[in-house]
């Protein structure tokens, strides 16, 4: 997947003890508060409502009541965006089709909705097949009459095969120009051996931009005319970026248009990327601004907004640049996570002067495990708990009551 969930048992081991403030770590939870940006905190969300291994959280555009929540083994659950609801339905059981043996990466990773979703249905799932093993983009049809989905209604529109378990991707999305992105990391196991990340005749260490409106090429999906490398020989038409090891969770800034990704890292540094039109950010050359193995900078090659390194994390999880309207502090605040070690951070980013502002931490999930954010359809931000099944929402401290 374009994470991983279970990093290792001797990382897991020495982010409890960093945690903990073990010796030779920084402890988030003692760390002095944010200088600037405003504190914020984790708040359960939907106290009577647990959810298996959530991965993502999203509203369908349709409907500004309901929220929907991705697991991994299979299932997406809708329900209402009320603090006090005890109910939520199964939108849709595909945990048939996940592997039984699947690797910690692997499953179902991620959902869009349709720009159109209340007139036609559509929504977009990404998941892991085995035999071959490959991630899946597949549509499914919500039947608005009977309010339902039929599993068999689905219709495959991309198959990427996948050499390893982990490192698979993804996250899906809709452009205001109404065109499907989705992320996809670089194959997995360890340094990119298959040298994805620099090959762009490949899917992968990848972001893709398709017009699912329209078929070409006996394809599901077309190739939008302005995608970069179109009509570059050798090159696979559908990259809108490349050079990324493992975006773990990308996102469109609601106001600016900005496309924000955060790219897990190889044994040193996480980094967060703002993603440009043909952009090559340098994997397996580069780790964030450094170096891989000896690799050389290419004058092409983009650098990172922010990076940090194993005293601060081991594997991040990208987030939202905030547009909602509960907490005027946080405006246009890109927030993030590190999923081992539970903490939260926010940046600031000047787009006419292509330069960093100020970039703290802001909190930090004493229960860890922050597999993805997500928005409602206000855009106020949520996070899925993993490990521990739970939804929170983001709050800034002393703005809203516990």
């Amino acid at each position: 997947m374009i994470r991983r969930f279970v990093v290792c048992a001797a990382a897991v081991l020495f982010a409890v003890i960093c945690i903990q403030g073990g010796s030779g770590c920084t402890s988030a939870q003692d760390e002095d508060g944010p200088k600037t940006l405003p504190a914020v905190k984790l708040v359960e969300a939907f106290p009577e409502l647990s959810f298996e291994l959530p991965v993502f959280l999203t509203a369908d555009g349709a409907d500004d009541d309901l929220l929907y929540v991705v697991g991994q083994n299979g299932k997406i659950w809708r329900f209402k965006n009320d603090r006090d609801t005890k109910r939520k339905d199964v939108f849709l059981d595909i945990s048939d089709r996940i592997p039984g043996d699947r690797h910690n990466e692997e499953g179902l990773l991620a959902l869009a909705f349709h720009p159109k979703f209340k007139e036609n249905g559509y929504f977009f799932v990404t998941y892991s097949q085995h035999d071959p093993r490959r991630g899946l983009i597949s549509r499914f049809t919500w039947d608005k009459q009977k309010d339902k989905v039929d599993p068999d209604s689905e219709k495959i529109i991309l198959r990427v095969d996948e050499p390893y378990g982990n490192h698979n991707g993804c996250t899906l999305m809709f452009g205001k120009d109404g065109f499907l992105y989705a992320s996809f990391g670089d194959g997995g196991l360890a340094g990119d051996p298959k040298e994805n990340g620099q090959d762009k005749s490949t899917l992968l260490a990848t972001i893709l931009r398709l017009d699912i409106d329209k078929t070409a090429d006996g394809k599901n999906y077309a190739i939008p005319e302005d995608n970069p490398f179109k009509d570059e020989k050798g090159a696979a038409p559908e990259i809108w970026a490349y050079g990324l090891r493992n975006v773990w969770r990308m996102s469109f800034d609601r106001e600016e248009g900005t496309l924000w990704a955060a790219d897990v890292g190889q044994n040193a540094y996480e980094e967060v990327d703002i993603i440009e039109k043909g952009g090559n950010y340098g994997w397996n050359k580069r780790e964030a601004t450094h170096a891989f193995r000896n690799g050389k900078k290419t004058d092409e090659m983009i650098d990172p907004i922010v990076e940090y390194d194993r005293s601060k994390g081991i594997s991040i999880t990208g987030g939202y640049v905030y547009r909602g309207k509960k907490f005027d502090k946080l405006k246009g605040v890109y927030l993030y996570a590190d999923y081992a070690m539970g903490r939260i951070w926010g940046l600031k980013y000047d787009l006419k002067d292509k330069k960093l502002v100020v970039n703290e931490q802001i909190g930090w999930s004493p229960r860890a495990t922050i597999s993805s954010f997500g928005e409602d359809a206000a855009g106020e931000l949520y996070a899925c708990g993993h490990r521990v099944n739970t939804i929170y929402r983001v709050v800034v401290k002393g703005d809203e009551e516990d």
